[in-house]
């Protein structure tokens, strides 16, 4: 097995306005979104694994990759405290959330929970610890060979951002709730923390399963800078950030006849999936009034769409 040096990846978006940002994200977002159909159109698995401190954006973060996805295939996994059977069979709490053929997982706290959070507050014992460090990245490779896509990203902060988002959501009445007491008494362990997160990286990141460690202490860079990688790590390799590109552009679709107009990219895709369903039905119709038989798996579907009009 051949570990991987730490890799940080250095953002375009440094001191990006918040006119840019909505233009960045949206034409990100686009990319994703064409991400995430052709991993439904081939079935293909997606576990997106975010960690990081209390209050680095991991939820702020996956809700800008998912607020324009196909609610049918991804899910957002943030598991609570685990029961004592969990903790003992710790990667199968896991593995019980991966995603199925052609979705998207997103874990707010990962597996690495046993990592970073647990050893730091006692939470899980010496051997518990050890025998994760020494499993995981041979449990993850097994993942890989089964077909999972499996990305890992770290959001990082320093001490005097986490303490101004924490008194931030203290003064919101809207997000008071994220806040406890667990959370400062993990803040006065910053040093212990540090030392896990660092034999973290030192162990668990390999050419297969790297970890993309992200500056999080600005919010708009980190979520471009993440959604960035992925698009050049899954979509377009070569997609240039920043050119303000116009994605708002229309598309059409026929469907039984009639023609659907100034179509959002996300309606095209639904209406496209509706499509392949009324091709499959005829053809399964035909073949029945032929007294033949159709296999649903090798069925010839045609979803030619237009572009924009």
């Amino acid at each position: 097995m051949r570990l991987k040096k730490l890799n940080a990846i250095e953002t375009p978006y440094q001191g990006i306005s918040e006119e840019d940002y909505q233009v960045e994200k949206r034409r990100l977002q686009v990319e994703i979104l064409r991400i995430q159909k052709r991993l439904m159109h081939e079935g293909r698995r997606l576990a997106i694994a975010f960690e990081g401190r209390d209050a680095a954006g991991k939820g702020s973060t996956i809700k800008r990759f998912t607020e324009n996805m196909i609610p049918a295939n991804y899910r957002i996994v943030a598991l609570g405290i685990p029961t004592p059977k969990e903790s003992k069979n710790w990667f199968r709490r896991y593995h019980a959330h991966f995603p199925r053929a052609g979705e998207i997982v997103f874990f707010d706290r990962s597996w690495y929970t046993r990592a970073l959070i647990e050893p730091t507050m006692g939470y899980c014992t010496e051997a518990q610890y050890k025998y994760f460090m020494r499993k995981v990245l041979d449990w993850e490779h097994k993942q890989i060979d089964n077909g999972l896509l499996l990305v890992k990203f770290y959001l990082s902060i320093d001490q005097d951002t986490q303490l101004i988002r924490f008194e931030d959501r203290l003064d919101n009445p809207l997000a008071y709730w994220k806040f406890s007491e667990n959370d400062l008494k993990a803040r006065s362990k910053w040093e212990v923390f540090t030392h896990f997160k660092e034999q973290m990286f030192a162990h668990t990141s390999s050419e297969r399963a790297p970890w993309i460690v992200v500056n999080a202490n600005k919010k708009r860079e980190a979520r471009l800078t993440t959604m960035l990688h992925l698009v050049r790590l899954l979509g377009r390799k070569r997609f240039e950030p920043l050119t303000g590109e116009d994605v708002t552009k229309t598309y059409s679709i026929k469907i039984g006849g009639v023609k659907f107009r100034g179509l959002t990219l996300r309606q095209l895709t639904v209406l496209e999936e509706l499509k392949e369903q009324e091709s499959y039905f005829i053809d399964l119709d035909d073949s029945v009034n032929n007294g033949t038989s159709t296999n649903p798996n090798t069925t010839n579907t045609n979803t030619n769409t237009n572009t924009s009009e």
